[in-house]
């Protein structure tokens, strides 16, 4: 077995070291500013992109702000870029001023500006104590940011700090998303500016009551467990609500004042769980906020004088309605653009100023995914669609409706940002023949150059295909040969998956497919199928699964690998294994104790095993309240079926997983111990949800194509027919 690529695919993370991420253009269009790290060195500089000249330069390292020193994490900074996946080093993120001249960056729990023209740095006089989440005001009037769980503000000259906020602890933070919200919602931050920067709305979140859960890694029993507030199915979630707090004068004298807060008035007994906040300068200051089944979705419009609130619309939907962080976006009208989905999946619409549907802009058979941008003064909206799930391209289309355009044609998968000025936008493109690459755009399209890249790039190309299989609707599914296919060879296969809702495992990108490309070359072939419940295939398919974890999945997986295999009689189904990780994981496991006839081994990386062991906002939108759905969580239980177990079963667990906790992991071991079952474990010591480190990696990946070639074989030829 060949592990060279594996360590420099591990040490290149995956080929993704070296290129541009987080591309952010100033709001003139003249300048995007990305970071991008060296091509094997997990820590990310600042870089400044000329648009006129296509050259690039480096602004900020860590080296220049650390001096020297080893870059510090604390544990609120690790858990952040836990929920964020970042396995990186140095700068993560960093903020823009309105203008564009000006850079914040936090490093190692100290707060810093750049300017970016003069190149000045300058630390910022911040107190001691974690600092997280920085932000400029929208004029530059002031930075704001969390520290020791409360909110703090530095006036324009930004030489004294304010408390803005008291009374913050670990239990109860003040601006700071709490755990669910980060983790399933896709909301990591806890305030928001007022569009003037003369107020800021913050989020007090209180864990009172919340379960305790301390993540204590067994390699390192000297050192006390890291506790964290996690909350279950059918169990106490933390207690949200928002206030409002005066930022500076409002004669707009700069100088933080704080004071009292002005709390807003919702329904939060029946609407609990807040999605989404947004105070926009041609709009009102909003909430969208969900009921604890997340089968209502609210938007709200507040008063900031009075703290009042009236709903503007609400979305219902039996199974679950999900969220976004695209909408609304306003018009000077006092109408918005929004996000409904009907049977065929998400429309963007027009609504008025009280909520009303106006008109359908983009409706949901054009495959609709993301509005990315909204030009009032040209009338032009653009997003990203496709009616094929595996790619997305990026559309234009008037705002008063009409013909949409398409701006980009190469298949593959396109996402775009797109500069305040709505001019310019910066597009990132992949394909199953090529690694990402970052271009720059006018609004219509026209290429003005690529932010570069120093990244390796992979030494072989992908033998794969993408298609569609079965009886209709059908399932999209890849295949991955090896690179010495011999077509009158049956091969073992190898399904690699993942399952669950929100993710989509079959999309033409060259990144998700370079791992099987390499187990394929070891004597498989590799497949995927992306069965119900995955997005971007209508309403009633992506919500098939609903309460139904433990069955839906894998029948429509067994489904769409024997329409593979009946497409390609190369794949010799008799000889079969499956792995994945987190859903994957859990789905692997599933499948060889449900259906040992058709999977014959199977590793299972970082799997749930008992849905009541996580966390409340995923797990209950899926499967419900325990107390009203006790059948569903039967059925999704790994434990139930532990007892039949009759193939060889790999299961991997980062011993310090703070996402699916080790505690799953052991419970299956356990109960198929207690069983009699034989069983392999791979406990990877120190890791989290995530395995970044190269050796880990290498090995991890030896282990599984060992794992599969003791249990499934080589290549074999054809028997005559």
């Amino acid at each position: 077995m060949d592990a060279r690529f594996l360590r420099l695919y591990a040490e290149t993370r995956g080929f993704q070291l070296g290129r541009p991420v987080r591309p952010k253009p100033t709001a003139d269009g003249k300048f995007v500013l990305f970071l991008r790290a060296k091509a094997r060195v997990p820590k990310l500089s600042l870089f400044e992109f000329d648009t006129a000249t296509g050259k690039s330069r480096e602004l900020l390292t860590p080296e220049q702000l650390l001096k020297g020193a080893e870059e510090h994490l604390s544990p609120e900074e690790k858990a952040r870029r836990e929920r964020q996946r970042v396995s990186v080093g140095g700068f993560t993120d960093f903020q823009l001023s309105a203008e564009g001249n000006h850079i914040l960056v936090a490093l190692s729990s100290k707060l810093y500006l750049v300017g970016r023209i003069t190149g000045k740095i300058e630390e910022l006089p911040a107190g001691e104590g974690v600092i997280v989440d920085p932000k400029f005001s929208p004029q530059r009037a002031g930075v704001a940011y969390v520290r020791n769980h409360d909110l703090y503000m530095m006036d324009e000259g930004l030489t004294s700090e304010t408390r803005l906020t008291t009374g913050g602890t670990e239990k109860k933070t003040h601006g700071l998303a709490e755990f669910v919200a980060q983790e399933e919602m896709g909301r990591f931050t806890g305030y928001w500016w007022s569009p003037d920067g003369t107020s800021i709305v913050y989020e007090e979140a209180d864990a009172e009551g919340v379960e305790v859960w301390q993540v204590a890694d067994p390699i390192h029993p000297d050192q006390p467990g890291q506790p964290f507030f996690y909350p279950r199915p059918g169990k106490a979630n933390v207690k949200i609500r928002l206030g409002i707090v005066a930022a500076m004068d409002r004669e707009r004298i700069i100088k933080p004042q704080g004071g009292q807060t002005l709390w807003i008035e919702w329904d939060d007994k029946k609407y609990p769980y807040l999605a989404d906040v947004r105070w926009p300068k041609d709009g009102p200051l909003t909430l969208t906020v969900q009921n604890r089944m997340q089968s209502e979705l609210v938007l709200l419009k507040v008063d900031p004088a009075t703290g009042k609130t009236t709903p503007l619309l609400t979305e219902r939907d039996a199974a679950w309605v999900n969220l976004r962080h695209d909408c609304p976006r306003w018009l000077k009208d006092g109408s918005f653009l929004w996000v409904s989905e009907d049977k065929a999946g998400p429309r963007l619409e027009r609504r008025d100023k009280g909520g009303g549907l106006q008109s359908v802009l983009v409706p949901a058979e054009a495959g609709f995914l993301e509005l990315l941008d909204f030009d009032p003064a040209a009338g032009r909206i653009a997003y990203r669609a496709s009616t094929d799930p595996t790619e997305s391209q990026l559309y234009i289309v008037p705002l008063e409706g009409g013909k949409a355009t398409q701006v980009t044609k190469k298949a593959g998968v396109h996402t775009a940002v797109f500069a305040k000025g709505h001019e310019v936008y910066v597009e990132t493109f992949t394909s199953t023949a090529a690694m990402p690459k970052t271009t720059f755009h006018t609004a219509d399209g026209v290429l003005v150059g690529e932010l570069p890249s120093v990244a390796e790039e992979p030494p072989f190309a992908l033998n794969t295909e993408t298609l569609k299989v079965g009886d209709d609707p059908g399932f999209y599914a890849y295949v991955v040969r090896p690179h010495d296919f011999d077509k009158t060879k049956r091969y073992p296969v190898i399904v690699h998956v993942y399952g669950g809702p929100t993710h989509l495992q079959v999309q033409d990108a060259m990144a998700g497919r370079l791992i099987d490309q390499w187990l394929a070359d070891q004597g498989f072939i590799v497949a995927a199928v992306d069965n119900r419940g995955t997005p971007g295939r209508g309403r009633d398919w992506e919500k098939a699964l609903s309460t139904h974890f433990g069955s839906v999945p894998l029948e429509d997986q067994i489904a769409g690998l024997k329409a593979l295999g009946k497409r390609f009689p190369e794949m010799d189904l008799e000889r079969v294994g499956i792995y994945g990780w987190s859903f994957g994981g859990y789905l692997s496991a599933l499948a060889v104790l449900k259906a040992p006839e058709v999977y014959k081994a199977a590793v299972a990386g970082a799997p749930v095993v008992d849905w009541l062991d996580y966390d409340t906002h995923y797990t209950e939108r899926y499967l419900g309240l325990p107390d009203t759905e006790a059948a569903a969580y039967k059925e999704a239980s790994l434990l139930t079926y532990a007892a039949d177990l009759k193939r060889p079963l790999l299961l991997v667990h980062g011993t310090a997983d703070d996402n699916v906790y080790f505690r799953h992991t052991l419970k299956l071991t356990n109960a198929l111990f207690r069983a009699g079952k034989d069983f392999d474990l791979l406990p990877l010591a120190g890791m989290t949800h995530m395995t970044p480190d190269p050796v880990v990696m290498e090995r991890l990946y030896e282990r599984i194509a060992g794992h599969f070639h003791k249990v499934l074989g080589k290549p074999e030829a054809r028997k005559a027919p």
